[in-house]
């Protein structure tokens, strides 16, 4: 305890912590829609887009690669949701097609241009995550703070429509509702939830934030309201204590993050058979 309080004097764990448990509440918040809807992956097919960005902009040299990764990414995403949107088959093939040429083109785009003496370990920290969560300077701190509370808004005033879309899209047309444009505000929310949570836990590893959390919260309730609550009160859970232990362990943070993520579903998992679901 008196490690961790020492630690907690330091801005840049305090930063570390306040990004952690933001963009682990929003991933939670869209994650629940995504799994219902089929396309709990696309987390993992849009990480991989914003690896292939990041490896144009660091030919480019550019210093803000935001400008270049959140549009490609936002594009993706809503190109992605479209194809899916007549046929589940469609959608998954389209993920993963997008996504292996993404990370196939971004590495070898890496490899010809590469500006690094070390680029094993650049790929290896853009993939699995890396100490970037620990060198976060105030200026992005409040970017993320600003884009999650505008995620976290968008989602509570648009609540019933998003509820409506993610269980019968086709109902909620006949009933008047523009389905559509609840699907692309959608696609643009989880695609920049994706871009913040690079720095976080790396591109192979977004969808454990997206996907473990509701498949938790599904295990112990039924009820949409209920997994949403639950899904990110236990994503928020198990992005502190994985953060807190990777200070204290040295351990990568993105991948203590999934590791407790794991671990807590199994609780769930065991919860809800006792419950009998």
């Amino acid at each position: 305890m008196d490690k961790l309080i020492l630690y907690f004097q330091y801005p840049f764990v305090r930063y570390a912590l306040i990004v952690g448990v933001l963009i682990a509440l929003c991933s939670s918040l869209l994650g629940v829609t995504l799994v219902l809807k089929r396309f709990s992956f696309i987390g993992d097919g849009l990480s991989h887009v914003a690896f292939g960005a990041i490896s144009i902009a660091t030919v480019f040299n550019l210093s803000n690669n935001m400008l270049l990764v959140l549009p490609v990414t936002v594009v993706s995403a809503i190109l992605l949701l479209r194809t899916g949107k007549g046929a589940r088959i469609k959608g998954d093939a389209a993920i993963a097609m997008i996504s292996v040429a993404a990370l196939a083109f971004g590495y070898l785009i890496m490899n010809i241009f590469s500006t690094s003496s070390n680029l094993a370990g650049d790929v290896c920290s853009t993939l699995f995550g890396s100490t970037s969560i620990l060198t976060l300077t105030k200026g992005e701190v409040w970017l993320c703070a600003v884009l999650s509370v505008c995620v976290v808004l968008i989602f509570i005033l648009f609540y019933n429509k998003i509820f409506a879309v993610t269980f019968d899209e086709d109902f909620a047309k006949a009933t008047g509702t523009a389905a559509d444009a609840y699907n692309l505000m959608i696609a643009v929310i989880i695609a920049v939830i994706i871009v913040l949570a690079m720095n976080l836990v790396g591109s192979l590893l977004i969808s454990a934030l997206v996907i473990f959390p509701a498949l938790s919260a599904m295990r112990i309730y039924d009820s949409f309201r209920k997994v949403t609550v639950f899904s990110a009160v236990f994503s928020v859970a198990c992005a502190l204590a994985g953060i807190v232990i990777s200070i204290l362990a040295g351990t990568p943070v993105g991948s203590t993050i999934v590791a407790v993520d794991v671990l807590a579903f199994a609780v769930c998992y065991a919860v809800g058979i006792a419950k009998g679901r």
